[in-house]
Order: C-alpha cells, then structure tokens, then sequence
C-alpha cells in the first residue's frame, strides 16, 4: 500500500492509502475526492487534474505531451499540475502529497 495524503480545497488534509500499481485518480475516488474522471482515465479530458506538493514533483515521470495539452484546458493550472489518471502508485511514492484544486466539481455527486 502507498499512503497519500489530499489535500481538499477547503484546506483539510485526508489520509489514504492507494495499492500498489492503481492510479492516484482511482485513489481519489476511492477516498470520497471531488474528481470526476470524465473519460475514465483515456486523457481526453483533464476532470482528474490535481496538484502535487513541490517536494514530490520532480519524483514523478514527466507528463507526456499529450498529458501538457490536457493541462492546458484545466481551470487553476498550477507549475506542478497533472492529470491525476497518469499518475501509478508505486513504494517511491509512499507519502505522496496531493491538493484538489479549488475549480474541482464532481458531476457524478
């Protein structure tokens, strides 16, 4: 299990733990997250778009271009913004910190 921590746009912190090899989209959901995951993880959509910590950003694989031109059409893009459904859990990741952005809706809630 890899533990993450959300950070909802209300400012409260929300500890999970996400298995290994799922997405940090599946996770958020998992956890009650306001991220819709319009296309089911296929990045025709940026619904899944969050914000990880600084500190973790650079231990990321770097987005694919296709991933920066979804980036482009999500509202409160930030530099460390991805596309939650990119992003596989796995150990070296264990402690993950995620904020949802502010714009963020769930039209599924």
């Amino acid at each position: 299990m890899v533990r993450v921590r959300f950070i909802t746009a209300e400012g409260d912190a929300v500890e999970v733990e996400g298995a290994d090899g799922a997405s940090l989209l599946e996770t958020a959901q998992a956890a009650g997250m306001p991220l819709e995951g319009t296309c089911e993880g296929q990045m025709a959509c940026s619904t899944c778009h969050v914000i990880i910590a600084k500190e973790w950003f650079a231990r990321l694989p770097e987005a694919s271009e296709d991933e920066e031109d979804m980036l482009d059409l999500a509202a409160g893009v930030a530099p460390t913004s991805r596309l939650s459904c990119q992003i596989e859990l796995e150990p070296g990741l264990d402690g993950l910190e995620v904020a949802i952005p502010a714009q963020s809706h769930d039209m599924r809630r």
